[in-house]
């Protein structure tokens, strides 16, 4: 089965039918064994890719799905169910050929889209340096115009897919802010960059916590040299163009801290249901039905905040990127606490590798740094809320 753009409510739980014996088949029985060998699932992709899962949001004239935010983050909730680690890959993955849909020529689009959205290639986005994390406009990898060639130089930090991708979006420094000092995001570019590029190396695999079964490792550009045509959208746009796809970015990894956080909790209530504890079941302690209630009732409050933002990026709304930030602090805090939960209501057994739990725990850690960390999002919700124009925005939404 094929997705194609949901028109009804019916197609729209077909589709989501479809990923949910996707991830329950292809990803939920190999997620611990994946976790432990760090195996990267290419052949698994792939079958994501026959799917239609590696060009959602792609537009269905350059061959993705041409998906809404609000049907994506609904895809990314149960594709996480069955293995958050691959669910956030495919996000990944996902965010670069969206903006090179968007942002692409139409040779840019024949050369990688029909890849991309078949995922027989993957892409990697390379915004963040050593240097450079949170202040990623301070990135220094450079681009220098050589004829009709650009040569980048400088290293990538905390590379998802790195050393697996066909393709690598690379953020460079073009020029600089006006100033005449170099810094600034109005002196960024982004380039296309093909694997096996002259000069283009990787570190070592990272040994994370989390997200094993997805290779983490330095981009490193040594004088890469790529034709003036690799570059992706306008020179000078490329920390625009960066940051326009971290909207969509943040709320499918909002979306898959909300499929582990359910995963998890469901397997809570399972074993409080069959746990006994001092001659009672555990179900029947009040502390427990609390705690339990206490879950599910924040992990709905963090679906209804995803699905605003989904909401907001669809309409075009003036303050989807507040609403987007909003979404992903509250959905990822949300699901490492239910994650986390779910493994103190198992006791010790949910210490053991086994029972998956303590697996979800770490993967789910994570996203309270990436695609921007809560800290980021709470400081990009409260300049807005300080800004006249976006208290407004908000004190009407409320």
């Amino acid at each position: 089965m094929t997705i194609i753009s949901l028109t009804s409510a019916e197609e729209r739980d077909a589709i989501l039918a479809a990923v949910r014996d996707y991830a329950m088949t292809e990803l939920a029985p190999f997620a611990i064994e994946r976790d432990e060998a760090h195996l990267f699932p290419r052949d698994a992709l792939g079958r994501a890719g026959d799917l239609g899962l590696g060009g959602i949001s792609v537009r269905e004239e350059h061959g993705g799905t041409g998906l809404s935010r609000t049907d994506t983050v609904a895809i990314f909730e149960e594709l996480a169910t069955g293995d958050p680690t691959i669910a956030a890959y495919i996000s990944i993955h996902n965010m670069v050929a969206w903006m090179i849909d968007t942002y692409g020529d139409d040779a840019q689009h024949d050369e990688w889209l029909p890849r991309l959205t078949a995922m027989t290639e993957f892409g990697s986005y390379c915004l963040t340096e050593p240097g450079a994390g949170s202040d990623a406009a301070s990135l220094t990898t450079r681009a220098v115009r050589d004829g009709d060639d650009f040569v980048l130089t400088g290293v990538k930090q905390f590379i998802s897919g790195a050393g697996e991708a066909g393709v690598y979006v690379v953020m460079a420094r073009t020029g600089d802010d006006g100033s005449g000092v170099g810094g600034g995001a109005h002196g960024i570019s982004a380039f296309l960059v093909p694997a096996g590029a002259d000069g283009l190396s990787f570190g070592a695999v990272e040994k994370k916590m989390g997200w094993r079964a997805q290779p983490t490792r330095q981009v490193v550009l040594d004088g890469v040299r790529v034709p003036a045509s690799a570059m992706l959208g306008d020179e000078g746009r490329g920390f625009a163009i960066a940051m326009s796809a971290l909207n969509g970015g943040r709320l499918n990894i909002a979306a898959c801290s909300l499929g582990g956080a359910r995963w998890a909790l469901d397997r809570a209530v399972d074993y409080v249901q069959d746990r006994v504890a001092f001659d009672e079941p555990l179900a029947e302690k009040q502390s427990i039905l609390f705690t339990i209630a206490d879950m599910r009732t924040e992990l709905q409050a963090a679906r209804l905040m995803v699905r605003d933002g989904a909401q907001a990026v669809d309409e075009h709304a003036p303050d989807a990127t507040m609403r987007c930030a909003m979404a992903k602090r509250f959905a990822t805090d949300a699901g490492f606490d239910i994650a986390n939960r779910a493994l103190q209501l198992h006791g010790g057994y949910g210490y053991l590798q086994d029972y998956g739990i303590e697996k979800v725990v770490r993967d789910l850690r994570v996203h309270q740094i990436l695609e921007g960390t809560n800290e980021i999002m709470r400081l990009i919700v409260g300049r807005e809320m300080l800004r006249p124009a976006g208290s407004e925005t908000m004190r009407r939404a409320s």
